[in-house]
């Protein structure tokens, strides 16, 4: 399903947009503003990098310096901390999830209860198969811990997921209102996350990797029962 779901306030995954630390100067020419903008995704492609190689963890700001040539403090330029960074690529991934979803689902049929219901089928397996292709990245959404409060930009990105959800859950379920749909949605979101975070860590108790796209279209076809 689309992510992303009930976390504490501070495991939230997103930082504000406005990355640079340092004062903007009077007067930005284009030249300027271009060449922020392409220091900016070369550190994101090379945080991405280091998350995919070796994991949330290891990332260290110096070593992403060195990736693309800068000085340390030249880093705090470009963002204003490693917890904006980390939200920033958090967002790009969320925006490729939900950017899968709709190329995936958007086409479907949505009238009928049947048809909501194989359409929530179809979300939960692009949810599948994108955390197994972008696993490192999926993971880093849940894992990080920030201190300040989640940016309103940022829980709209998360939020704008869950229409992936919504729309065939209000066709199957018309008599809920506004707030008991996100309320659904999210449970049933977190119930298939859990099933997928389980899995593919492949831990005793969890549901063997070969069968998780099956059991979660059990799962998804019996909620909506």
């Amino acid at each position: 399903m689309n992510v992303v779901h009930n976390i504490s306030q501070k495991s939230r995954t997103m930082a504000p947009k406005p990355v640079a630390k340092t004062a903007t100067p009077t007067t930005v020419t284009p030249t300027t503003l271009s060449k922020r903008q392409a220091q900016l995704e070369a550190l994101m492609a090379a945080a991405e990098k280091r998350i995919c190689d070796s994991g949330l963890q290891s990332l260290k700001a110096r070593d992403l310096a060195a990736d693309i040539g800068i000085a340390l403090g030249g880093l705090y330029n470009i963002v204003a901390d490693m917890d904006a960074l980390l939200l920033l690529v958090s967002s790009k991934t969320l925006r490729r999830l939900g950017e899968a979803a709709t190329e995936r689902t958007g086409h479907l049929p949505n009238a009928t209860r049947e048809e909501a219901i194989e359409r929530l089928v179809a979300v939960a397996h692009t949810y599948l198969d994108f955390a197994r292709n972008n696993l490192p990245l999926w993971r880093m959404i849940f894992e990080l811990r920030l201190d300040s409060p989640l940016p309103e930009w940022a829980a709209q990105d998360q939020l704008r997921l869950f229409r992936h959800i919504a729309e065939p859950l209000s066709v199957i379920m018309p008599d809920l209102d506004g707030r008991a749909l996100v309320i659904r949605a999210r449970t049933l979101f977190a119930a298939v996350h859990g099933i997928i975070s389980i899995g593919l860590e492949e831990r005793l108790i969890a549901v063997p990797v070969q069968k998780l796209s099956d059991e979660i279209a059990w799962l998804t076809r019996a909620a909506c029962r």
